[in-house]
């Protein structure tokens, strides 16, 4: 009788059962990474970091170089030299830009307020099941995403209501979006329905459940979605094209687009690049600096909470 010899498992056919004494084998993707492909993994992610600093970089360096450097480098600015803030003072000197900026911040606090109180509301109110008409709101808000009336019929509801020419035009047009509002309702969902019944038998009504309950234990989606709304505000340019005529409500989005398209000079700055004071090209970076600072400076805060936030709001949902 011959002996049976126990092959290594490495040795046996891919098909043979591992024995109770050996770990079951992993899939590809769970295997150790090799150093070829950490070093790959590193190349890549290198590469895209320096695509994304490299133009920022470039804006920055331009913003700081006084109109000789831009003058001798033909244009942007790569290498520092001379390093200057003429720019950033002409345009926080009080002139157009510095009233387009107060403009911009105003209209960007006002709207995220505004629209995560009624973005918050409107998701609690879904995500109880039971509530007065739930299904059909839903389903409504959801047709929305779909369907739209057009820029047309936009432009005269909000003309008719008597909203041109008012700062109001920049916020109720766009105060709501129906994706956030689908991501708050499936983080609300999740929510143990025990905890809020136990607060119903002690007493709580439906809006003290959501200040003291739901909206403690769900600040990963909320610090989301109040970046969302403040980003969409404080970018946001068509709707003041639109609806604004006075300059002098202009924000900042515009005030920067005029300038990179050479279009009309901020009051101040005209004649200090006509005399040779300042390079309008330094003024432009300098501009889009001014613009990009307050995502580039709020969005570090709010990364951790992206995974928890968006990923569990829309599985849950």
């Amino acid at each position: 009788m011959s002996a049976v010899i126990d092959k290594p498992a490495g040795e046996r056919g891919a098909a043979a059962e591992p024995r109770w004494w050996e770990p079951p084998p992993r899939p590809v993707w769970e295997e150790k990474p090799t150093k070829a492909g950490l070093a790959s993994k590193g190349l890549v992610l290198a590469l895209a970091c320096l695509g994304i600093l490299f133009p920022l970089w470039i804006i920055v360096v331009t913003s700081l170089s006084s109109r000789k450097t831009i003058d001798e480098a033909g244009g942007l600015v790569m290498i520092p030299k001379d390093i200057t803030f003429v720019a950033y003072q002409e345009l926080l000197s009080g002139g157009q830009v510095t009233r387009a900026a107060v403009i911009s911040v105003l209209v960007t606090l006002v709207g995220t307020a505004f629209s995560m109180t009624v973005s918050v509301l409107c998701a609690y109110g879904l995500s109880r099941t039971g509530s007065l008409g739930h299904r059909w709101l839903l389903m409504i808000l959801l047709a929305t995403m779909f369907f739209s009336a057009g820029l047309i019929p936009t432009y005269l509801l909000v003309q008719s209501l008597g909203l041109t020419d008012t700062y109001l035009a920049l916020i109720l047009p766009s105060a709501v979006s129906v994706f956030n509002i689908l991501v708050l309702r499936g983080f609300f969902m999740g929510i143990s329905q025990e905890l809020i019944d136990s607060a119903r038998i002690d007493g709580a009504g439906d809006f003290r459940i959501l200040w003291r309950i739901v909206m403690p234990l769900s600040r990963a989606v909320l610090a989301v979605i109040t970046l969302f709304y403040a980003v969409g505000y404080w970018s946001a340019w068509f709707n003041a094209s639109l609806y604004l005529n006075d300059q002098d409500m202009m924000p900042l989005q515009n005030v920067m687009i005029q300038l990179v398209q050479k279009q009309e000079a901020p009051v101040g700055l005209g004649q200090a690049i006509k005399t040779g004071e300042l390079s309008g090209l330094a003024v432009q970076m300098a501009v889009m600096v001014m613009a990009l600072l307050p995502v580039a400076v709020l969005s570090p805060f709010v990364q951790k909470h992206f995974k928890k936030g968006m990923l569990t709001g829309a599985v849950k949902g």
